[in-house]
């Protein structure tokens, strides 16, 4: 009985203590700006229509043919220009691992995501007027995007909120806009969901192991009121109503 009643004080303490960071990244939820808090300082959405020239473009079916099989062949646009994206391999959704060509739908000829194709089109989607300080290739995971499972560039914006833009290495889609403020939500997200790994998911490792501990908690605490009854520790004392009114009587 002695280690049950130590490790329930023990576990006790865990859940309190979760529970004051619940009510605090709580509170924090409630009061933060929500448009930065997702990066969106910015961030900008604004694309202009692109006006495709349908007889210049190749051939799809040719397309297909002069590269690895795919599962689908999608006409997108980069930088005001039209382009076939061939998925070779499709993940369920579009941050999981993906195998993707780029294809110049002009001319048909494959197209890399280099440095300077990838900053260009971290400019399209910056709204602010910092320059370029640094720009990475970066193998997943990502800590800004932890889901990601794509090879990314990360473009960095000598701002006032350290702005990050990430771009898939092999598509040329814009995975998201990472700053300041966002990373600061994310601490108290990962407080919140007990994300200590960094997993991206409210079903980790942590969460089980907290839960487990509270399931424990609630046996322990149980265990602990039976022994309390049966040592009678719970039984009230009282005085006899002769003993009072001696004591009355004295004080007299």
């Amino acid at each position: 009985m002695f280690w049950i009643r130590k490790v329930h004080k023990w576990a006790s303490v865990i859940v309190g203590i979760q529970l004051l960071l619940w009510l605090i990244s709580g509170l924090y939820f409630n009061l933060m700006d929500h448009n930065k808090a997702q990066g969106l300082s910015y961030r900008s959405d604004a694309q202009a229509v692109v006006a495709v020239d349908t007889h210049r473009l190749v051939e799809p079916k040719m397309v297909l043919g002069a590269f690895k099989p795919s599962v689908s062949l999608n006409l997108i646009t980069l930088l005001d220009k039209p382009y076939y994206l061939l998925t070779h391999e499709k993940g369920l959704y579009k941050h999981l691992r993906h195998d993707y060509t780029l294809v110049n739908a002009y001319q048909g000829k494959p197209v890399l995501i280099d440095v300077e194709f990838a900053q260009r089109l971290a400019r399209e989607s910056y709204s602010g007027g910092a320059q370029i300080s640094s720009t990475n290739l970066l193998i997943p995971p990502l800590d800004d995007f932890p889901k990601q499972q794509n090879d990314t560039w990360q473009i960095n914006f000598a701002d006032d909120i350290t702005t990050s833009v990430y771009i898939e290495a092999q598509s040329g889609r814009l995975v998201g806009h990472s700053d300041e403020h966002k990373r600061l939500a994310e601490v108290f997200f990962m407080l919140h969901f007990m994300d200590y790994t960094n997993q991206a998911s409210f079903n980790n490792i942590p969460i089980k192991i907290f839960a487990f501990i509270t399931l424990w908690l609630t046996f322990s605490g149980f265990i602990w009121v039976i022994d309390m009854l049966k040592r009678h520790k719970y039984r009230p004392k009282w005085k006899p109503k002769s003993a009072l009114s001696t004591r009355e009587t004295t004080l007299n």
